[in-house]
């Protein structure tokens, strides 16, 4: 019997973990799922026989290096800065790991550990990073192999609400981590354009988006992420013109999201006085000019050219910005009181489901033809719990871990899922899971 080890059964493990049980009698698993909250992991296994729940420390050296010892193979759907720990100990081992993270600078010098000790530390394969990766290598590999040059490639997603429950100004929900969604695009996204390099500061990454139809889905805008430059490499166009990456919104989000990056209330780098104790009105209030004659409303209006009818400020006077609640959160960040105030409005109801979105966007020439190729996914969630987030993040981890465990997919060292070993099996069976690309000649 093979042994798997899950460590990490939050909301987009469950996915994954549903898979391996569904899947653990025919392949003969056993599934451990290793949690700091046992209820969780519990919550995960459920009664399944071939499933083990247990309470699992991170910083426990003697049960993290007894655990990865039983296993056949590690999957770390713990948070990104903690693969590292799980990775050295794989490594020490000899176990493959399998994270839907992005490659870390300490991971990637494991790579010739990882060649010695037979073993693969395979990265980037859950949703962006992962679906992203495999569905753009399958197109790029195509154009290339039937004598094309590629002259742009532009790619685009975002986790948000299904369209039946698209009810809100924002046309947005929380459909994965609160925290990452109030902190995106900070620092310097950089990406190029028709041969030159482009930089956007944090400042004025929500005022320069592109506008983009996605299938019957309706319009969306794309804001960039922090690096493009890095996949040139990743994806085998260190000549290419032009390469961008982006983040998804309903049109209208970033206009209004603004408004807090430039107030400065998506700051997480320092601590307000007495947090717990203002209100959300006095909270906006602190980023805005002292001025005695004028309402917080009236103050926000004039320092933005807005109206209280506009449509901007309507958005921010429905997350219930200007009321009396009281935050009450002690030693609060910015950043943190912001998200608060958001959870309390996006937050998915008990009956309601998301929705992902991804395009990618392939200009090339072939035979002497410029030609324009999108490829667009739509994925809708389940439920709150069964979300397109965790199913699109969490299956092409488990379908990879199988992968790994029959021998199907045999390299060894520090991966992410750009080669046709990897990506041509794990695009088959998300395709028969639902999970399928749709290609338009535009």
């Amino acid at each position: 019997m093979k042994k798997i080890l899950v460590i990490g059964a939050g909301r987009s493990a469950v996915t994954l973990i549903k898979y391996l049980l569904d899947n653990s009698s025919a392949n003969n698993w056993q599934v451990t799922v290793a949690d700091f909250s046992i209820e969780f992991a519990e919550q995960a296994v459920g009664n399944h026989n071939n499933g083990k729940a247990t309470f699992f420390n991170v910083t426990d050296e003697k049960q993290r290096e007894s655990e990865i010892e039983n296993a056949d193979i590690v999957i770390s759907m713990l948070p990104a800065s903690l693969h590292i720990t799980v990775a050295k100990d794989c490594v020490r081992l000899g176990k493959n790991l399998v994270t839907a993270s992005y490659v870390s600078p300490e991971i990637a010098e494991l790579d010739e550990a990882a060649k010695q000790a037979g073993i693969l530390l395979l990265n980037e394969i859950g949703l962006d990073p992962g679906i992203d990766h495999m569905s753009a290598m399958q197109v790029i590999d195509e154009i290339k192999e039937n004598g094309g040059e590629l002259t742009s490639f532009k790619s685009f997603c975002g986790g948000l609400v299904h369209p039946d429950y698209d009810n809100n100004p924002w046309n947005y929900k929380f459909t994965w981590n609160p925290r990452n969604v109030i902190l995106a695009g900070q620092g310097t996204a950089q990406y190029i354009e028709n041969g030159d390099y482009k930089y956007i500061p944090y400042t004025s990454l929500f005022e320069r988006t592109e506008h983009m139809e996605v299938l019957d889905a309706g319009e969306f805008e794309g804001y960039a992420n922090r690096d493009s430059l890095s996949y040139r490499k990743s994806y085998g166009l260190d000549d290419i013109p032009t390469l961008f990456r982006g983040t998804l919104r309903r049109k209208g989000y970033s206009e209004a999201w603004n408004v807090f990056v430039q107030l400065g209330m998506t700051d997480d780098t320092y601590k307000l006085e007495n947090s717990a104790s203002i209100t959300n009105r006095e909270f906006i209030n602190m980023f805005l000019p002292f001025n005695d004659t004028l309402t917080v409303e009236e103050k926000l209006c004039k320092q933005f050219s807005l109206t209280t009818d506009s449509v901007i400020f309507q958005k921010i006077a429905w997350l219930n910005a200007f009321s009396e609640n009281k935050v009450g959160i002690e030693n609060a960040s910015p950043a943190q009181i912001l998200q608060k105030i958001c959870e309390e409005k996006w937050t998915l109801g008990s009956v309601e489901k998301d929705m992902i979105v991804m395009q990618h966007q392939f200009e090339y020439v072939q035979n002497g033809e410029q030609k324009k190729l999108n490829s667009s996914l739509l994925v809708f969630g389940d439920d709150p719990r069964y979300t397109s987030m965790a199913k699109t993040v969490g299956l092409p981890v488990a379908i990879a871990t199988k992968l790994i465990l029959s021998g199907a997919i045999k390299s060894i060292g520090v991966k992410i899922p750009t080669t046709k070993d990897i990506y041509i099996p794990v695009l088959k069976e998300l395709e028969e899971n639902g999970i399928n690309f749709v290609e338009e000649l535009v």
